[in-house]
C-alpha cells in the first residue's frame, strides 16, 4: 500500500512497506516503523489514512519533521515526497500493487468464444441443408 524507502543512514537502501494504518514511526521498539538514528525521537510522527485527503503525516508536537525541504506538524503526503527526521531521510511513495491471476478467467472466455462459434458453425451447417 505504502512504502518509506530510507535514503540514508543505517539502514539506507532498504525499503519498508506498511500495510495497515495508522503508522507509527520512531525509535521506541512498539513503532510499527523501528528507527535508531540520531535525533529521532520515541515515536517521531504518524501517518494515517483519511479518505478525504489521502495520507497524512502528523508528528510530535515538538519533534521536527521536513516533508521536501519544509518543516510540518501536518502534512498530506504525496507520491515521492521526501521526509527528514533527525539525521535520517526518508521517501514516501505508493507500493507497487499486486496484480491477481487472471489465467481462470481468461480460460472462460476463450471457452465462450469456442462454444460460440462451434454454435454458429452447427447452426451454419443445418442452415445450409
Amino acid at each position: 500500500m505504502v512504502q518509506l524507502k530510507i535514503l540514508s543512514g543505517k539502514k539506507a537502501g532498504t525499503t519498508w512497506v506498511a500495510r495497515r494504518f495508522p503508522v507509527r514511526v520512531g525509535r521506541d521498539p512498539s513503532c510499527d516503523l523501528l528507527l535508531e538514528e540520531h535525533g529521532v525521537w520515541n515515536e517521531h510522527f504518524r501517518i494515517g489514512l483519511n479518505s478525504s485527503a489521502g495520507f497524512v503525516l502528523e508528528t510530535q508536537p515538538d519533534a521536527l519533521v521536513t516533508a521536501n525541504g519544509h518543516p510540518v506538524q501536518r502534512a498530506v503526503l504525496r507520491n515521492g515526497d521526501t521526509l527528514e527526521i533527525g539525521s535520517l531521510k526518508l521517501q514516501f511513495w505508493l507500493a507497487e500493487a499486486r496484480q491477481r491471476g487472471l489465467r481462470s478467467a481468461e480460460w472462460l472466455v476463450w471457452a465462450v468464444i469456442l462454444a460460440v462459434s462451434s454454435g454458429q458453425i452447427a447452426l451454419v451447417c443445418w442452415l445450409s441443408r
